[in-house]
């Protein structure tokens, strides 16, 4: 699996991308740790919130009927129907989000990072296990991951003013387009900007395995890496483009049947759904693997005398 290069022989990030994941897929036990780590978190996290969510929808007044409607509905009616809907729904998720959110946080931090240790270590048994540092740059990862999230939210707010909430108040029709266009180039934007921006909080846990350093020193070791770094934000930059990719073709299967509405039923849909949703996580957890061996190996090709 290791990339053939020197100094002398510059690589791109990408260069030998298609290499490494097929060394991946030949390699199938590496997809099935990248996996089982995630769901072992995953699943139970999954029921946890599906009980909560059942449990604040019952115990709240909620037009089901109306909500059943809405494929019927103009789309101001819809917006008026989710409107209400979030208004009545909103206080209960609050309250359970408050101890739920944390605590799901600190587990996935936990989990996340043993999981994310065994991987590595299946991929290069050399490298050096570092739990607590891992999960100290975990948590910072989470965090900014977070606030990126809030960043997102503030967009979809201003994108609602300007196109919405503007026009209502100067009594005209609200422009739905320019909403969802402005959502859309938001999203695009700060997916990318994440992308071109958050390779060194995952290279840093890759830095603490190989060189045997703190959270403080390999995250800042992770901003020093000279002509690595670009090749290191190129692999990143692609990784970005294959989950857009991947999110795009999963819409796309969900969509396969609507042309059979009229046969399909409820029960069938329900499971294509799901069959689409373990096709789109699979593949999702089979690029996280590729992409930390491309770091990996990118780096034993740039600095062979620190490995």
């Amino acid at each position: 699996m290791a990339i053939q290069s020197s100094h002398a022989v510059p690589v791109r990030g990408t260069q030998s991308l298609v290499q490494t994941m097929s060394a991946c897929w030949v390699r199938p036990s590496l997809t099935g740790l990248e996996v089982a780590w995630r769901w072992t978190f995953g699943a139970p996290a999954a029921a946890l919130v599906a009980y909560e969510g059942l449990r604040v929808l019952g115990g709240t007044q909620v037009d089901v009927v109306a909500l059943r409607q809405m494929s019927v509905l103009d789309p101001m009616e819809v917006a008026t129907t989710l409107t209400n809907t979030v208004g009545k729904l909103l206080p209960g998720v609050l309250h359970v989000a408050e101890w739920l959110a944390p605590l799901l946080l600190v587990v996935w931090v936990v989990v996340s990072s043993i999981g994310r240790t065994i991987v590595l270590r299946r991929v290069d048994s050399q490298l050096h296990a570092r739990w607590v540092t891992l999960m100290m740059l975990q948590a910072v990862r989470i965090t900014a991951l977070v606030g990126s999230f809030a960043v997102w939210f503030a967009c979809l707010r201003e994108a609602a003013r300007i196109a919405v909430n503007g026009p209502i108040a100067a009594g005209q029709e609200p422009n739905l387009v320019l909403y969802c266009a402005l959502t859309i180039v938001m999203t695009l934007g700060l997916f990318t900007l994440w992308a071109v921006l958050s390779w060194a909080l995952s290279v840093a846990p890759l830095l603490a395995m190989l060189r045997e350093m703190g959270a403080a020193a390999s995250l800042s070791a992770a901003f020093r890496l000279g002509p690595l770094r670009s090749k290191l934000v190129e692999i990143n930059l692609v990784m970005g483009i294959v989950k857009i990719a991947l999110i795009v073709l999963a819409i796309v299967l969900s969509a396969c049947p609507l042309p059979f509405e009229s046969v399909a039923t409820p029960d069938f849909m329900l499971r294509w759904y799901a069959v689409v949703t373990v096709i789109y996580l699979i593949a999702s957890d089979f690029f996280h693997v590729v992409r930390m061996v491309a770091y990996l190996e990118l780096w034993k090709a740039y600095e062979p005398e620190r490995v």
